[in-house]
């Protein structure tokens, strides 16, 4: 099953300290520059990726969807805000969605319609590895003694189906 990671844009901009002080400078600056990383992790991982920004704030005179390096941008409606957009999505997308936001309401809609939730911070210190370590290859054989056992250890109690869906799709980022 594939994932289709959904993203709060401006949030995810506004809250990040590597898009924030771009934001200050130009909101189009921040856009480019967050549509760029992804971009390069997209490279990496073939997952779909759609950022949401308020149409506000929006570019004049361009479409409210676009795709530049293979993100989709959607801008929301007049009178819309991007967070009902992302509800929306998260409702038809159900299981497949990945949500990511820091706003409470949004998470909890999108959970509730059963899409797998991240905070910003931790997408942005998962995609900002994860294309820093590209070029990196980890040497199998060195494993400083570790050797594979069946032997169990940890707390005997079990995640709830959901936290365990939710944990399963972070793990593929």
């Amino acid at each position: 099953m594939s994932i289709h990671i959904i993203i709060d844009g401006y949030n995810l901009i506004r809250l990040s300290k590597t898009f924030r002080h771009l934001d200050r400078q130009s909101m189009e600056m921040g856009r480019e520059a967050l549509v760029n990383i992804l971009a390069a992790y997209k490279k990496i991982k073939s997952h779909k990726i759609t950022v949401i920004f308020d149409g506000a704030h929006g570019p004049y005179l361009s479409s409210p969807r676009d795709r530049i390096k293979g993100i989709d941008i959607e801008f929301s409606r007049n009178g819309e805000s991007a967070d009902t957009v992302i509800k929306r999505m998260a409702r038809n997308e159900r299981q497949k969605a990945l949500v990511v936001s820091s706003d409470h309401e949004v998470v909890n809609s999108a959970a509730s319609y059963g899409a797998a939730t991240i905070n910003t911070e931790a997408f942005e210190n998962k995609i900002t590895m994860a294309v820093h370590m590209d070029g990196f290859m980890v040497d199998e054989g060195d494993q400083n003694g570790w050797k594979r056992t069946t032997k169990k250890k940890g707390p005997r109690r079990r995640l709830s189906k959901r936290k365990r869906r939710n944990r399963i799709k972070i793990r593929k980022l």
